[in-house]
């Protein structure tokens, strides 16, 4: 009879794929999974302890601003065939100026402002990522 094998030696933290953002040709989103104690960890580094005096407790609130850019930071790790004609689709933007062809580059901060501003981007990338079977699938 075998030893029985620990769960604890078999989980993983994180997993990132490339996951195709739907009614865009070729576009690819590089997107991280976190498990539950590392989304608990994300959210415990965005609180705040502010004293109420009214009621003479200590109270936890949520820094969101905070949270958003570590949120984005920990789940989208880059895009490929993001073109500035699909920012059209997504959000308010005058692109008259550059060739819609063209890739719109991943940073950082262009993924914030698409998670801040893009209602659709949002809800895609926050219900992808909270999908197990989007990153247990070989791909």
């Amino acid at each position: 009879m075998s030893e029985p094998v620990s769960l604890a030696t078999l989980l993983t933290p994180s997993k990132t794929v490339g996951i195709d953002f739907p009614g865009c040709d070729g576009m690819e989103i590089k997107l991280c999974y976190l498990g539950r104690e590392e989304m608990i960890k994300l959210r415990k580094k965005c609180l705040t302890t502010k004293f109420n005096r009214k009621t003479r407790q200590p109270e936890e609130t949520l820094d969101e601003d905070k949270f958003l850019v570590n949120y984005c930071d920990s789940v989208i790790k880059g895009w490929t065939g993001f073109k500035y004609k699909y920012l059209e689709e997504l959000l308010l933007v005058d692109i008259s100026s550059m060739d819609p062809e063209d890739d719109f580059v991943y940073t950082s901060e262009n993924a914030e402002l698409l998670m801040k501003n893009s209602t659709s981007f949002d809800t895609w990338v926050t219900d992808t990522v909270s999908e197990l079977e989007n990153f247990t699938q070989n791909k």
